[in-house]
């Protein structure tokens, strides 16, 4: 049965962390769905608009061999996604897990039999960071 991974991003100033996501996540599954968050809800949830618009975000992503297929998000409901997309798989940066918020999900999505996994970060590398070298120039 093929297996249907998740995850999402801002993919902002798109860099070598962004792909090692995207690679490691296409490792565990057989077709991943890939979820860029909106100008409007990045606004909503950072105060900060992305450097590089969400139409030319999802071209980036949506041209990375991994990929199969790219989304817009527009909010944060994991569940409201799963209810689209019925995915098996779905992957997140480990900065979040064991928090109250990712323990719930884990919950709940266990009960839909959908595995939650948890990547570590490149730490040396951000869009924050590569936006605050900017910032300077």
């Amino acid at each position: 049965m093929k297996k249907i991974g998740y995850t999402t991003g801002v993919f902002d100033l798109f860099h070598i962390g962004h792909l090692n996501v995207l690679k490691r996540a296409k490792l565990e599954c057989d077709y991943l769905i890939v979820g860029v968050s909106t100008d409007e809800l990045c606004m909503e949830a950072k105060n900060k608009k992305p450097i590089i618009p969400f139409q030319e975000r999802m071209e980036i992503v949506e041209a990375i061999k991994f990929v199969d297929e790219v989304v817009p998000q527009v909010n944060y409901d994991k569940e409201e996604a799963w209810n689209n997309l019925k995915f098996d798989k779905m992957f997140v940066g480990d900065d979040w897990k064991g928090s109250d918020k990712w323990n719930k999900l884990e919950e709940d999505f266990k009960r839909l039999n959908v595995e939650i996994h948890y990547f570590s970060y490149t730490s040396h590398t951000s869009s924050t960071k590569l936006r605050e070298i900017l910032d300077k120039i």
